[in-house]
Parts: C-alpha cells; sequence; structure tokens
C-alpha cells in the first residue's frame, strides 16, 4: 500500500494523497504562497502519486483536486481552491487564515530516549496547555515562552517533577486552524480543537523561525520530558475536522473526497450527520478514514515517541453506522496493531448525542465526570455519602462489570472545559462577555461538551472559604482510588476571573500567573504534599476494585459504622473509611485513615480500631500547606474534632 504524504528521499519528494476526483495537480509554491509550477499525477485506486526531483525540505505545496461540484450526490470538487494534505508532516502559515503543507526532512538523533512507560496504577496526570505553562514565565528564556522549547525548559521541568506527576496530557498540538469568525473578531483559536493536520504538531507552538522547525523542536520537547522521567499524552480530536458545515470553503478534506471523509445525511447529501456540534463529523465507516486516525496514531508513537492519547469526543469514533458500539471497527484496530494498542489510551466517552461513561472496552480508560459531578456535589452538600462512596473506591458500578479496575477511571474535578479550581470554588456565575478579552460566544465543540458532562458550579463567594474548598475537592481526588488528574495551574489558584469557556482566550485570561505570592506557595506545598502521599501508598493505587472483605470499612459522623440509613440519606455530608494496607507491597504496609466532613459545623468522630492503636496524622486540609504539626496524630477509641469542610488522612502500621 503506497505510503500517502510527501516523502523526502535525499535528492527529490515523492507525493501521494487520496482523492475520488477526477484528475489531481500538484502545486509547488514560493515562500510567498505563489504557484510556481503545476504537475499532473497519476492515479492507482483514487491514491495519486508523483515523484518530484529537487524539491527539498522546507518547500511549500498543495493539491487541485477536478471533479464535478454536486452536493446533492456528496461531491465538492472545486479546482480553484488550494489544498492542504491531510498526510503533511507540517505546515508552514502564509497568515492567520491560510497554511500550506510542507516538505520535511524527519531525522533526528532521539540518542538513548526511552519511553518511561509508567504504570496505570502510578500515574498522576497533568493537563496543561503548550503555550499557555510558560508563556508569562519570568525564568523561562522570552524567545521560548509559549513554545515546545518552553514547556521542554528547566524551570518548567523542575515545577512538574517537583510537584511530583508522571504525565502532561497536553491540549491538542496536531496542526489547527481559527476560522474566520474568531478572526474577525480579533480572537484565535486557543484550545486546539480545530484540526487540519492529523500528522502535523502545530507550527505555532515553535519559537524557531525556520520552515519545518517545529517538527524536531516537538521531538526535542518530548525528548527532554521523557529524560525528567514525564511521559507525553496528546489530547487528539478525530471526530472533526476544521472545514465546519457544508457552507464551508473546502481545505482539505472535503476538497479532495467530501463524501468518503465525512457522514452525510442519507436523506440529504448536501448535509452532514453532526454528533460533534463542529458541523462535520468523519465517516469512520469508511476505511480510509480509519486508516488515516490509525496511520497517524502510529505516526505519533513511532516518529515521535509520545506515550498515549486521549481521544476528544470518542464517543463519535465508535460510531460504526451511525451509532455507538463498543465492538465497533475502530476499537478492534486498535486493539489488534502492536503500535497502538500498548500506549494509554483515554476517551472522553461522549459526544452529543452518546453519553458512554463505563462502555468502553477493555485497555481503555475514560474521563470520569461522574466522579467530577459527585465530588463536586459532595462538598456543597447536595450529592450524600453513596454517589461519593462508588467515587472514592474507583467507581466500580461503572467500571466493574466488564472486568476492568479503577485504572479504567481518570479522576478529575477540574479541567480545561470549565471553571479553574480557583473560580469554581470563588465565583457563583460565569463571567464571560461578548469582548476580544472575554468572550460569551459559546463554539459548537465546547457547548455540547458543557451539556454532554453536566458541568455544574459552585456557590461560594467567600476567599477563605474558597481556598479550603479547592484544598478539599483536589485531596479528594489524590485519595480516590484511580487515576487522577490535575488540571495545570490549579496547584497555583490560576484563575481564568470566572471565565468557564476560555477556548479562545490567547491571552492573560489563559496564561499561567508565575507571580510569587504566599497563597501560591501555600497551595504548592499542599499539592506537593498530597501527591506525595497518594505515590507513598499502595493502598491507594490499587489495581482492582475494593471487595468489602475487610479491605475498608465504612463510618459515619460519629465513628459508627455506615448503615444503610446513612448510606440513603441524601443530606450526609460526612464520610470516613479505613483502607486496608496492601501486603503485597513491601514498602508500605500501612492502614490509612481518611475522613471528608462536607458539613458546616464540626463533627465529633470516635476514631476506630483496638484500643492501643495510634495513628499518625499525614494530612490536613485545615492547614495551608496540609502539614499537621510534627508528631500530631490521634489514638483509636479517642473522640476527635473534625472541622467543618475539612480532610484529614492518617496512618497507622497493620
Amino acid at each position: 500500500m503506497t505510503e500517502l504524504g510527501a516523502r523526502w528521499d535525499g535528492s527529490g519528494t515523492s507525493f501521494s494523497v487520496f482523492c475520488t476526483g477526477e484528475r489531481v495537480e500538484l502545486c509547488l509554491l514560493d515562500d510567498d504562497g505563489a504557484e510556481q509550477r503545476r504537475i499532473a499525477m497519476s492515479a492507482e485506486q483514487d491514491t495519486w502519486t508523483v515523484a518530484v526531483p529537487g524539491v527539498r525540505p522546507g518547500d511549500r505545496y498543495g493539491f487541485r483536486a477536478y471533479g464535478p461540484f454536486d452536493p446533492s450526490r456528496g461531491l465538492r470538487f472545486d479546482a480553484n481552491r488550494l489544498l492542504a494534505d491531510p498526510y503533511a508532516r507540517a505546515f508552514e502559515p502564509l497568515d492567520e487564515r491560510e497554511v500550506h503543507s510542507l516538505v520535511i526532512d524527519a531525522a533526528f538523533d532521539w540518542g538513548d530516549d526511552r519511553p518511561p512507560a509508567v504504570p496505570w496504577s502510578e500515574t498522576v496526570l497533568y493537563e496543561t496547555h503548550v503555550e499557555g505553562i510558560s508563556r508569562t514565565h519570568p525564568a523561562v528564556a522570552p524567545a521560548l515562552r509559549g513554545t515546545y522549547a518552553g514547556l521542554a525548559s528547566e524551570p518548567l521541568l523542575e515545577h512538574l517533577t517537583g510537584l511530583g506527576v508522571t504525565a502532561v496530557e497536553l491540549l491538542p498540538v496536531q496542526q489547527f486552524v481559527t476560522d474566520d469568525r474568531l478572526l474577525d473578531m480579533g480572537l484565535r483559536n486557543y484550545w486546539g480543537y480545530m484540526t487540519l493536520g492529523f500528522l502535523a504538531p502545530h507550527a505555532g507552538y515553535r519559537s524557531a523561525q525556520a520552515p519545518g522547525a517545529q517538527v524536531s523542536e516537538f521531538k526535542a520537547m518530548v525528548k527532554a520530558l521523557h529524560a525528567a522521567g514525564l511521559e507525553v499524552i496528546l489530547d487528539i480530536v478525530y471526530n472533526h475536522t476544521c472545514e465546519g458545515g457544508p457552507g464551508g470553503p473546502p481545505i482539505a478534506y472535503r476538497g479532495l473526497a467530501n463524501e468518503v471523509y465525512y457522514r452525510l445525511d442519507p436523506a440529504d447529501r448536501s448535509r452532514y450527520v453532526d454528533t460533534t456540534g463542529t458541523g462535520n463529523m468523519l465517516n469512520v465507516d469508511r476505511p480510509e478514514v480509519l486508516r488515516l486516525i490509525m496511520d497517524s496514531l502510529r505516526y505519533w508513537v513511532q516518529e515521535m515517541h509520545v506515550d498515549g492519547f486521549r481521544f476528544d469526543l470518542a464517543a463519535t469514533l465508535a460510531r460504526d453506522r451511525g451509532s455507538f458500539d463498543h465492538l465497533a471497527s475502530f476499537f478492534d484496530l486498535v486493539y489488534q496493531d502492536p503500535v497502538v494498542r500498548d500506549v494509554k489510551l483515554i476517551a472522553e466517552p461522549w459526544d452529543i448525542g452518546d453519553y458512554q461513561v463505563g462502555r468502553f472496552p477493555r485497555g481503555w480508560a475514560e474521563w470520569n465526570d461522574r466522579y467530577r459531578d459527585d465530588v463536586r456535589d459532595f462538598w456543597r452538600r447536595r450529592g450524600g455519602a453513596a454517589a461519593m462512596g462508588w467515587r472514592l473506591t474507583g467507581s466500580a458500578d461503572l467500571y466493574g462489570a466488564d472486568r476492568r479496575g479503577p485504572d479504567a477511571s481518570v479522576n478529575f474535578v477540574t479541567a480545561h472545559d470549565g471553571k479553574t479550581l480557583h473560580d469554581l470554588v470563588t465565583y457563583s456565575e460565569s463571567t464571560t462577555r461578548p469582548t476580544a478579552r472575554t468572550t460569551a460566544t459559546v463554539p459548537p465543540t465546547t457547548a455540547r461538551r458543557t451539556s454532554a458532562s453536566r458541568a455544574r458550579a459552585t456557590t461560594s463567594r467567600s476567599s477563605r472559604r474558597g481556598r479550603g474548598s479547592g484544598a478539599t475537592s483536589s485531596q479528594t481526588l489524590l485519595v480516590s482510588q484511580g487515576v487522577p488528574m490535575l488540571l495545570g495551574g490549579d496547584e497555583r489558584a490560576r484563575t481564568q476571573r470566572g471565565n468557564n469557556n476560555a477556548y479562545c482566550q490567547a491571552n492573560e485570561i489563559s496564561w499561567y500567573d508565575w507571580t510569587q505570592s504566599a497563597a501560591a506557595d501555600e497551595l504548592m506545598a499542599f499539592t506537593r504534599r498530597a501527591i506525595a502521599l497518594q505515590r507513598a501508598h499502595a493502598t491507594l493505587r490499587r489495581r482492582s476494585f475494593l471487595r468489602g472483605d475487610g479491605d475498608v470499612a465504612w463510618f459515619d459522623a460519629t465513628g459508627a459504622p455506615m448503615g444503610a440509613e446513612r448510606w440513603g440519606d441524601p443530606d450526609h455530608d460526612f464520610v470516613a473509611y479505613l483502607l486496608a494496607g496492601d501486603r503485597a507491597d513491601e514498602v508500605d504496609d500501612h492502614d490509612l485513615l481518611v475522613v471528608l466532613n462536607a458539613g458546616l459545623t464540626e463533627a465529633a468522630f470516635a476514631v476506630p480500631g483496638a484500643a492501643g492503636r495510634r495513628f499518625a496524622l499525614l494530612l490536613d486540609t485545615g492547614f495551608a500547606d496540609g502539614r499537621p504539626a510534627a508528631g500530631a496524630g490521634f489514638d483509636a477509641g479517642a473522640t476527635i474534632s473534625v472541622a467543618p469542610r475539612n480532610v484529614l488522612v492518617a496512618a497507622a502500621p497493620r
């Protein structure tokens, strides 16, 4: 099978593109985007090829596809449009509205680079944005801020490794574009969920201006993160493209094979079926589309050395013949692929029409929005204990039936899509405004996500209480079974000024604030302590669900065993549980007592256990940095006062 894309062999370049049209021409461009040559391509089964001597890395190119323009048949060929290469390994911007495909030299010295291969049970994810994390960092060289090199700089590596996370989950870095509507408003696509090229790193995150430099800079970033022990997970968007609805211009896919790449409305093939809210959806019923997805995934693993993927609106990828199928062809291809099946695979398990949390096959982890909602509800005293019990123990109600374990649940309280943790516990309403700095215009992608995942807001206005609520929520995250995911910047109380939809805020609203302050330092210290506690105790990182045969015991606010009445009480705002130490762990053999009081009053809690047993207090959210006084602890049988809206974690040898 012919490899698609542009391949330089040292003396010239071979070009191949999939197109269902009648004729295709390769267009070679100069640095200003003007056409220099048009070269006819030859076809074999809709794959068009040509080899051109003398074309080198850094040269720009595109295609013109000839054929009928007949939307009623799903055909949208237009030879007046210069089309991008879906398989381009890099793109070069001409301006904010036009990018060109680019020939690259793929050579790179990986040296002794090796994937960190962190087990799921030891993984702590850190969701971040390549530009936002370093854009204002004072210790990062100005020329590197907001770039791949900035993320890989020593100050950022020290921050991430010092925090204790094991993987960065990067918002989209595949080449994306900004739609004209935003550009006309003086805004740009910041999050990046409008993909143009599935095999190309985004050019806007490079520091050097040489054409194609983004490829080597991305590789250098991965190499540096790996050397620091950090995995690289990419947030990828295979459910739709940047071309929008049928009224939009052909940029690549629409002009090459509209009737193949997109799922068309059977009743009116001039229209698209759309479960993504963006105007189109890729048609995974077609082998050509599945090939594009799998070729892209293998490329990022083999050539770019990434360690896994988070699939945006992953339910769309499993829509065989239009509806979700947990035995879909896409899952079969991933399962059988010797490269892709062995990396971390994370699903956002919904789209507009399908909410599929808990239904993805074995080998997949899922963003667990039920965890987010139930934890938020518990701490704002609207949820009760029963739902909280499921979430704290890995959500066996969602993932236990198909023999998956707690590692299937990616637990989060906040993510890029919504408010930051600081804003969640500070603002009672969103502060989006229709201005260039804070826009109320909600993109379809964000509108459907908010609807599908049922995001909720907090009602707390007090800044003091806000800090406490943030600490208790994040700590909850790190004493729960499952894979914790932190939203980057939450560890420093990052604020978006209440904006819960910053998809187009490429400015200080979205960038991290690295200004030194006592409050930020305290929260950083607290987060480090909480992560260290989670990583130090294997009983918080079990690979199988708790069985209730002595591995966990539950208690109410008085210290009495939890009964059915308490579990069923929606107003019960106190949960305590004792986790038996993991006897298979030779390093840690401690039992852990976790106490969560979401109430507004103190609780007099009788510490469980045999007389004479001593619990050492490891963490107390009543302290700004979570660190209790030296030697703090309590004896089994003693009655202790648990402050309102507080979390305690204590340990005792088995």
